[in-house]
């Protein structure tokens, strides 16, 4: 078995190049299957999730290749089949993209239930309700679902609840249906703007995205071309809340700042230091922090996973922090690692009560998810000894280069195996 093992460091220093958006990048990737021309994706990061899609494209048909220059090219037009793998569709969440990005094509799509990270509450209702009012049946089985409809017709969608995935879907889906539709209470996420402008690149006609009002016209084909995804934004604040840990200055280059406005507010508001330019942030910090209050909220609230790497960085905020989480009120699985590490956390209905301060000693813990080994990789900064950390399969799904970017901070941090010594690599090149 794999684990991380991290050392408690001093202040860090030094400057990360942010990779593509983990949660663009799987959106981008299934859709490309509207397109009738090959595609050239920039900046997709080499992350399991990849890995995955990789072997669906295979099995449907859509050919895939990372070139040297770390592009990926696509070529959608030998797509044979609309069957997902329920085990492949199941290792990762966003695979009801191919629903969105298949459905206009072939009429009928069959795909597993979504993995992933498990908060109980994914509101995959929702895209049920997209693809039904678009005019497609949907029949649920024990581990799989099928969507079927003879011609997809342009619809007012009013969602019940505001749900990033199910506002992607929708606009897959409406891509090339016929006629207009209209969604509202549209999620405004940065990455919804993202996979609205590609398909607008391929020649789709969406006007609203980044508003909760979006307007899609429906048309008969899509062509190929070339985009590049936005930077990871999630990833940008992890390493901006790495300079508080123990103090120090870290540079994220690659980041768009307009995305982050929530997180460096709250940053700020601890005693985090922030210098801007276009495409870069810089945080110093001297190790003091000051408690606060988190509410998480869709975009551009605070972002949920935001919530976990933050909540670590409030363990050496002096006082009492509280982080409410209104996303996904179960997503505390990291709370109890973090009580392995000595963190004083309480955990009431939908709120963490911390008393920051409170020395922190390295033990075994484990991953639940991305964010969740995020939280885990920073409180390890913190903690007295070495900290070690098993569910290593969950931080691979979110970063392309963890331990090189850790490492090139100064951070004391391997990847080993039960039993032996240092473990290859993986995280470092995937």
């Amino acid at each position: 078995m794999d684990y991380i093992q991290i050392q408690s460091s001093g202040p860090l220093n030094g400057a990360v190049t942010i990779q593509g958006s983990k949660n663009s990048s799987l959106a981008l990737l299934a859709a490309t299957c509207l397109a009738d021309a090959t595609v050239l994706l920039e900046g997709i990061p080499n992350i399991y999730d990849f890995r995955v899609i990789r072997q669906i494209g295979k099995d449907i048909g859509l050919n895939m290749e990372r070139l040297p220059s770390g592009h990926i090219l696509l070529d959608p037009r030998y797509i044979h089949s609309a069957v997902i793998d329920p085990g492949k569709a199941s290792a990762y969440r966003a695979s009801y993209y191919f629903i969105g990005a298949l459905l206009a094509k072939f009429g009928k799509v069959t795909v597993g239930f979504p993995g992933g990270d498990d908060f109980v509450s994914r509101p995959i209702d929702q895209h049920f309700k997209v693809f039904r009012a678009l005019g497609a049946e949907v029949t649920v089985f024990n581990d799989y679902y099928v969507v079927e409809a003879k011609q997809l017709l342009g619809a007012d969608i009013y969602f019940d609840m505001i749900t990033s995935g199910a506002t992607i879907n929708a606009m897959l889906a409406a891509a090339r249906a016929e006629g207009r539709t209209r969604l509202y209470n549209a999620a405004m996420d940065p990455e919804v703007v993202d996979t609205a402008n590609f398909l607008n690149q391929l020649g789709a006609k969406i006007v609203g995205a980044g508003t909760d009002q979006i307007r899609i016209e429906g048309v008969p084909f899509l062509s190929g071309g070339s985009y590049s995804v936005i930077p990871d934004r999630l990833i940008a604040g992890a390493f901006l809340m790495a300079a508080g840990i123990n103090g120090g200055s870290i540079t994220v280059h690659n980041v768009i700042p307009e995305h982050m406005g929530s997180c460096m507010a709250k940053l700020r508001e601890i005693g985090i230091e922030l210098e801007r330019s276009d495409q870069s942030l810089t945080a110093h910090s001297t190790g003091r922090l000051r408690a606060t209050r988190i509410r998480t909220g869709m975009y551009p609230g605070f972002a949920t996973d935001l919530q976990q790497p933050f909540t670590a960085l409030l363990l050496k905020a002096q006082g009492k922090s509280i982080v409410t989480e209104r996303v996904y009120p179960k997503r505390f699985n990291h709370i109890q690692q973090l009580k392995r590490l000595g963190a004083d956390i309480e955990v009431r209905k939908e709120s963490a009560f911390i008393r920051g301060g409170v020395p922190l000693q390295g033990n075994w813990v484990h991953a639940t998810d991305v964010r969740a080994g995020t939280s885990l990789l920073l409180a390890g900064l913190a903690a007295e000894g070495a900290t070690r950390i098993t569910g290593v399969e969950h931080i691979e799904r979110g970063y392309d280069d963890a331990i090189g970017m850790f490492r090139s901070l100064g951070v004391d941090i391997s990847l080993r195996k039960h039993g032996d010594e240092a473990a290859p690599e993986r995280l470092s090149r995937l």
